[in-house]
């Protein structure tokens, strides 16, 4: 088995907190990570009766789209189906980590999810949230040693480079020192100069994770004191945002991709926003899962002919039906589609990593919504 912080350390990698908007309650909600867990489960919410389902299940770890505890809770009581839900989580020691907007902001992320079963190709984001300056680092280990750093320096996140993930660069050299008397080398003895040969590796990194990126080299690290440079790349900027705008591969109605969408997403029926005046054929298209009625406006200028989001709102709608835009709002339950997708890299993660874990999609709907 392994500890449920083994597992979101891998999980961070790809999704880090860091990427979550501001304000966002990402990461642990209820629970410890510090523990053996035999069986995750994937759900979108978590309500009374998806914790129901993960107590039958015998879950050791959820991992939620949306934060349980999205506003402080003043007190538990289990007279209150929301309250009791966090106790049972508690009482059968069932852990709950929620990544929220940084799934959406992500690349091979959510929304890119949503572009790819829409037949939509994505060529920009929706809406820049982070900016973000790269940083390198140059360490010298010993040859025999430098797939051991590689292989944590990937773990802690470097290497992330667009779609490319685990790169590096090595430069094979000598290095050489003399070990004083109060020195405890790896290799050589006090006082006699050594020489051993050395991989430089360089990776590169966002800003934001400089010290978890150091901490774990200096750890792994066999030197006593490890040799290592720390620069900030001027030529290089991570550019992240929510949403996505892309084209459809020709032109077609607004009514053939409304079918497309409700077939897609299994819907029985979605809300439509016409301008008086609708394109006979769209192609250009942004989306934004969830609640993103309020990046119309960056619909607007990516000359978007429609735009994808949930729960918008009477005068909201409005402004876009003024500004010639076409909504398309199928709810914010679409966003499920992260449960089967996660599902499928945490099984590719554990074979990869050799985990002794059963990965569970959660099947309770959390849908409040029907169509009569």
């Amino acid at each position: 088995m392994i500890k449920g912080q083994t597992f979101i350390d891998r999980f961070e990698a790809y999704c880090p907190q860091w990427l979550a908007e501001t304000g966002d309650p990402v990461g642990l909600h209820v629970g410890t990570l510090n523990k053996p867990i035999e069986r995750v489960m994937m759900a979108l919410d978590v309500r009374p009766e998806v914790v129901t389902e993960a107590i039958e299940k015998a879950i050791d770890l959820i991992v939620v789209k949306h934060p349980p505890i999205f506003r402080p809770v003043a007190r538990l009581s289990a007279d209150d189906p929301q309250e009791k839900m966090l106790m049972d989580l508690i009482k059968h020691d069932i852990a709950v980590y929620a990544a929220h907007t940084n799934m959406d902001i992500i690349d091979d992320g959510l929304n890119d999810w949503f572009c790819e079963v829409l037949g939509i190709e994505a060529d920009t984001f929706l809406h820049q949230t982070h900016q973000i300056k790269m940083k390198k680092l140059a360490v010298f280990v010993p040859v025999d040693q430098a797939s051991q750093i590689r292989r944590v320096l990937a773990e802690a996140g470097a290497g992330q480079q667009g779609a490319y993930k685990n790169t590096s660069y090595s430069l094979i050299g000598t290095g050489r020192f003399v070990p004083q008397d109060h020195a405890h080398p790896a290799i050589g003895a006090a006082g006699k100069e050594a020489q051993v040969q050395e991989a430089k590796i360089e990776v590169i990194f966002p800003e934001t994770i400089t010290d978890k990126v150091v901490d774990a080299m200096i750890q792994a690290h066999p030197y006593e004191e490890p040799a290592y440079d720390l620069y900030t790349l001027d030529n290089l900027t991570a550019h992240y945002g929510i949403g996505r705008v892309g084209q459809l591969p020709a032109p077609m109605p607004v009514q053939e991709f409304v079918a497309r969408i409700k077939q897609v997403f299994d819907l029985d029926a979605l809300r439509i926003i016409l301008p008086n005046q609708p394109k006979e054929q769209i192609q250009r298209i942004a989306i934004c899962g969830g609640s993103g009625q309020s990046f119309y406006t960056d619909a607007l200028k990516a000359k978007a002919d429609v735009y994808i989001t949930g729960d918008v709102t009477y005068h909201i709608a409005h402004d876009m039906q003024a500004n010639g835009l076409i909504g398309i709002d199928p709810g914010h339950h679409i966003e499920a589609l992260c449960i089967p997708r996660f599902i499928e890299k945490f099984n590719q993660w554990k074979a990869e990593e050799n985990w002794s874990v059963t990965f569970i999609p959660a099947t309770t709907s959390t849908n409040p919504f029907q169509y009569k």
